[in-house]
């Protein structure tokens, strides 16, 4: 079984106020801390990059220009992935991500499923709102029983997600194209260290806790 990852660098970092993916922690960029840990169960690794990218390629094999939105970048770097088995998708901005997270959504796609993602349980009261006037309003509470919040890396076949993304569809994670195709998408458990950096407070939780 051959496992390729793409590591998705190519966001504009809006709400950060600059390309975060690229910010140093410790010597290292957040890029680069995010391919290290998937070359833990990956062989080969492209990073998709703004076009404005000049780095040395964060330590990947490859390096692609990504697009406008972040499933096209996700096609762009699964372009350079068609000799691999199992594609592993992963965002940058995720740097905490450990090498045994990566190890646990490759198990269920190496074992025969479609695809496998991680989550954490909601712990909080879910309240679905609507718009009223100038309000804000409750519409119901959600039953959180059985509902997790989602995060990457998330593992696929090849083929399945190279037909998840035929006609060129958006999404906010590949799992959710995976979905529509009615293919089957395990969850295993995440990790609560393994935030995702959109502002500059996250940056100084994720300096902490990089060793």
């Amino acid at each position: 079984m051959r496992v390729a990852a793409i590591i998705v660098a190519a966001g504009r970092g809006e709400r950060f106020g600059g390309l975060k993916q690229f910010a140093q922690v410790n010597g290292e960029s957040i890029t680069a801390r995010s391919v290290r840990n998937a070359r833990s169960v990956a062989s080969f690794i492209v990073a998709v990059v703004p076009e404005s990218y000049d780095g040395d390629g964060e330590g990947a094999d490859e390096t692609v220009c990504g697009g406008s939105q972040r499933s096209d970048s996700v096609r762009a770097g699964l372009s350079r992935c068609d000799d691999y088995d199992v594609v592993l998708v992963h965002d940058a901005a995720r740097p905490l991500a450990s090498p045994a997270l990566f190890a646990r959504v490759l198990d269920p796609v190496a074992k025969g499923a479609s695809a496998a993602i991680p989550g954490l349980p909601v712990t909080d009261t879910v309240k679905q709102t609507m718009q009223m006037d100038d309000q804000i309003i409750v519409e119901r509470t959600v039953a959180r029983e059985h509902l997790v919040t989602v995060q990457t890396p998330q593992a696929f076949r090849r083929d399945v997600l190279v037909r998840a993304h035929e006609g060129n569809p958006q999404a906010t994670d590949d799992a959710g194209l995976v979905e529509r195709l009615g293919e089957r998408v395990v969850v295993v458990d995440g990790e609560r260290f393994n935030v995702k950096i959109t502002e500059f407070a996250d940056l100084e939780y994720v300096t902490q806790g990089v060793q």
